[in-house]
């Protein structure tokens, strides 16, 4: 036998003293899976576009492929902070989430530009304005948040009345006109702050998962949308208003999406009722799922759903970075989601496992 034989034999036990746990640990630990896949996006990067880790400053704004990534990145974050709550409490996903973005934007520029379609004068104070939008997805939410925890509707089914008019509430909102909203100051939310050369979306959109993190861990609020989500009939029994806990959820994820909303606004300097939040629904519930918060409800963690966000968007900006064309976008995009769907399944996981202990059984 040749005398490399054992020394095989016991690399293979070292890889599977290093395999199993590793796949253990990523299954009781799903932000351990968000963070490889993002690693590895990060490391075909520096492959293949050397300049993708340079940052330089231009016109007093930080440029380059890792700004353009959180900046592009920062409405899908909040977006997903607030679907994480309702996917955890209901079992079920807010697929009217891009329609609110537009609602809310839509009653920030009917305030701020009045009965003009462009105009750099506001004719309401910007403050009340941006209340108005906030108050607007809030509504949204309360809306949904009525037909899933009242009414008892699956959760899909009740957003689906918002995704499929929204937009048209939108477009009734501001005549079915695109308004250009040219007051420089407008733009403070969406682009930068005099002075500040980071974009203002990195910012708010950090400061709402700081915020949203800190109500859900120095409350019962995580508490308890795990232990509706898990079973909500015995919540109750313990004292749990899970009505009203269904009900705050969605109106969160509506303010969060307003939120959202009133940044992609400002950083185009228009409402745009079409194309403002589109599609970013399915990201949204995709980013949660690689965050590794189950669908069907129950456990569930901000931070993974945080850091799914920025792999989808980095996942993007790779492809672009590779000089994939934009009608091409999409099917390359899906096709390594559903690679990263399957991997992160727990039937993929389990058959691995299953896979290196019988080998290394085999080879003694």
């Amino acid at each position: 036998m040749p005398k490399h034989m054992p020394e095989s034999k016991g690399g293979n036990r070292l890889l599977e003293k290093i395999s199993i746990p590793s796949f253990r640990m990523i299954r009781r630990n799903p932000i351990a899976f968000s963070l490889a896949v993002l690693f590895i996006v990060m490391l075909q990067n520096i492959i293949t576009t050397p300049t993708f880790f340079q940052i330089s400053i231009t016109n007093g704004l930080l440029t380059g492929y890792i700004p353009i990534i959180l900046d592009d990145a920062s409405k899908l974050v909040i977006v997903a902070l607030g679907m994480t709550l309702v996917t955890a409490v209901s079992g079920g996903q807010d697929i009217s989430v891009g329609s609110i973005m537009a609602i809310s934007a839509a009653f920030c520029g009917l305030l701020l530009n009045g009965p003009e379609y462009r105009t750099d004068v506001f004719h309401s104070p910007y403050a009340l304005a941006i209340l108005a939008g906030l108050l607007g997805g809030a509504a949204c939410g309360a809306f949904n948040g009525f037909l899933v925890a009242v009414l008892k509707i699956q959760p899909m089914i009740a957003s689906l009345i918002l995704f499929t008019c929204g937009r048209s509430i939108a477009k009734l909102i501001t005549h079915s006109q695109t308004v250009y909203i040219m007051n420089p100051v407008y733009k403070y939310l969406g682009v930068q702050l005099p002075g500040i050369p980071i974009r203002t979306t990195i910012i708010v959109s950090i400061a709402m998962v700081i915020i949203v993190s800190l109500v859900v861990k120095l409350t019962s609020l995580k508490i308890n949308i795990e232990s509706i989500g898990i079973n909500s009939s015995a919540s109750r029994l313990v004292g749990i208003n899970s009505t009203l806990i269904k009900f705050m959820a969605f109106v969160m994820c509506g303010v969060l999406c307003a939120v959202a909303g009133l940044m992609g606004s400002s950083s185009l300097g228009s409402v745009n009722s079409d194309e403002l939040g589109r599609y970013i629904e399915l990201d949204a519930i995709l980013a949660v799922a690689l965050g590794g918060t189950l669908l069907g409800g129950g456990k569930f963690t901000l931070a993974g759903s945080v850091i799914g966000a920025y792999t989808i968007q980095t996942i993007t900006t790779t492809l672009y970075a590779m000089q994939v064309r934009a009608d091409q976008l999409m099917v390359f995009k899906a096709i390594i989601i559903v690679v990263i769907i399957v991997i992160s399944s727990e039937v993929f996981k389990d058959k691995i496992i299953q896979l290196t202990r019988k080998k290394s059984l085999a080879e003694g």
